[in-house]
């Protein structure tokens, strides 16, 4: 007896959600390269998820590359709009802080790096169709061919798109960061360091040309403008430690490194280290509470 068509339709939505679901993961990270920002990812895929559900799919060879082809797209169209409204933003704009877990697999230096804090704020440099081209060519390994049919450009103007990214990125960006026992070490002892306001030993572990970023996003108060420079960095992690009183603090994986979580009076905020060579080239402090939501508990 034949199956009814209702029931073949039920059985194929649910066959197309679980081959969805098992992309889910790898397509989040994806998005969240794009946008730096996992509000931003989680909707992006999403919107994917009812647009695949309402694909023919017996017209789909690959799935997974169909898919990336549609995250992609539709994370290109949000982060074109993104960018007007950070422009607007209070202060410098971080990106959000997100569990490592969350981002997808992580089994290439390419796909760790292009999701470490360091490397997606860097990313802000970029113009939407070069981060596009940086992170399908970098951390996903995608012929040009294919990044070009995604975007709808020629593969030699993608192949122009990747080396005019990384020469923005050049500059500030380790691409092999320290390992992650490396990186707690250091971090612990930046912290006790400024704990004990023992100037001696935060200036030896900060580089000479150190910034500092701080992203209130006009929610808390916080500095409105990048701190350049060792001296002035010690001078402005030294007063806030003065002014605040720092209540519970713990370790957290995101973007694939260890950070602090911290209480401080009646607010939190997360603070990201970028690390080279041994000494703290970057400082990057989320204050702002809508951007630390999937932060790991």
């Amino acid at each position: 007896m034949a199956t009814p068509a209702h029931h073949r339709d039920t059985a194929t939505d649910l066959g197309g959600a679980a081959e969805f679901e098992r992309h889910r993961p790898m397509l989040l990270g994806l998005a969240y390269r794009f946008l730096g920002s996992m509000w931003d990812a989680e909707d992006v895929v999403q919107d994917a998820c009812v647009r695949w559900l309402g694909t023919d799919r017996g017209e789909v060879r690959v799935p997974r590359a169909f898919l990336i082809r549609m995250v992609s797209r539709l994370a290109l169209d949000q982060l074109r709009s993104a960018r007007v409204a950070r422009e607007a933003y209070t202060g410098p704009w971080l990106p959000e802080p997100a569990a490592t877990d969350a981002l997808g697999p992580m089994d290439t230096a390419e796909l760790r790096d292009t999701v470490a804090f360091a490397t997606v704020h860097l990313m802000e440099r970029l113009t939407p169709p070069e981060r596009a081209v940086f992170v399908l060519r970098e951390a996903f390994e995608l012929p040009y061919d294919e990044i070009a049919d995604i975007l709808g450009l020629s593969a030699a103007h993608c192949r122009q798109l990747f080396r005019r990214s990384g020469r923005h990125l050049a500059e500030g960006r380790e691409r092999f960061r320290p390992a992650a026992e490396d990186h707690v070490r250091l971090f612990t002892r930046f912290l006790e360091a400024a704990q004990r306001g023992d100037l001696g030993g935060l200036t030896d572990l900060l580089s000479e040309d150190v910034v500092a970023w701080n992203d209130g996003g006009g929610r808390v108060r916080a500095a409105l403008r990048p701190v350049i420079g060792r001296a002035k960095v010690l001078a402005f992690v030294t007063g806030l430690l003065k002014r605040y009183t720092v209540g519970a603090t713990r370790l957290v994986d995101v973007n694939g490194a260890p950070a602090l979580f911290t209480s401080l009076d009646d607010r939190s905020q997360l603070t990201s280290l970028d690390i080279r060579d041994g000494r703290v080239h970057g400082i990057y402090v989320v204050l702002n509470p809508d951007k630390l939501g999937h932060v790991p508990a």
